[in-house]
This record gives C-alpha cells, structure tokens and sequence, in this order.
C-alpha cells in the first residue's frame, strides 16, 4: 500500500468519526454528496452502531450520506466488502484485473453505474490499498 495523505477536512471527519464510534478509520474518502469511510478488520460494527445509529447520527451532523466500509487485507473480500449490499457470485483476481460477477442483471447494472462512474470510484479506492490492481470490470 502506498501513502495515503489528507488534508485537513479529512483528518477533522476521521476524528469526528473516530469519536462517535469509537472505531479506528483506515481512510475517509468524499465526494460532493456523500463520504466514504473505511474501517480496520473487525471495527464495522462499532462503527456502523446498533441498528445504525452511529451512521444516522453522523448523517444528520454532516448532512452527507455516510457509508461505512470494512477493510480486508484480501483484495476479493475487500471488493465483496465494497460493493455491499450487492452480492457478487464471485470476484475473481488475475494477473491485476478484478472481475465482478453479479448474481443479477439489476445487480450489474448498480455495480457498474451511469458512465461506469460507480465503478471507477470502487476501482480507485481498490487501487488505493492494492497496487497491483490494474482494473475493475463487471461481466
């Protein structure tokens, strides 16, 4: 993994995070209309709170749809854990080039996104941690 650098905005939503849940962030990433938080291997559930509350709480602070991630040092349990809550009937790594098989049409088309722009996110934060990976493609 490279080295990943924020800026201030960031470091203050990690902290906010941080403080609110109670679980350790690995990255933050944001987007005009939403962020995306990444947590250490078994944190998603302080993170997320009973029944949500951690993420509604932080939603209605931030007014941001949150959405919280788990990380995984295996880069198809990351993807499966990435792509939630669309299943995957696998996710194939070969030669740096992710392959995501859906287990429905409506599935595919979720993954992909208009202008594969939901796919490209879900790349760029798969290569930010695995640098290896080349490419990201839904079949």
């Amino acid at each position: 993994m490279g080295k990943i650098t924020f800026n201030a905005d960031i470091i203050g939503l990690i902290s906010l995070f941080e403080t609110l849940t109670q679980a350790q962030v690995k990255d933050c990433v944001m987007r005009e209309e939403s962020l995306l938080f990444i947590v250490n291997e078994n944190e998603i559930g302080k993170a997320v709170g009973k029944k949500g509350v951690n993420v509604r709480r932080l939603e209605d602070r931030l007014r941001k749809r949150i959405r919280v991630v788990e990380f995984n040092p295996d880069v198809s349990r990351f993807v499966r854990n990435l792509i939630m809550p669309y299943q995957a009937k696998s996710v194939i790594v070969e030669e740096g080039i992710i392959t995501i098989i859906p287990d429905d049409h409506k599935s595919r088309g979720m993954l992909i996104g208009k202008n594969a722009s939901i796919l490209r996110f879900n790349e760029s934060i798969v290569k930010r941690y695995f640098k290896d990976i080349t490419e990201m493609k839904v079949v």
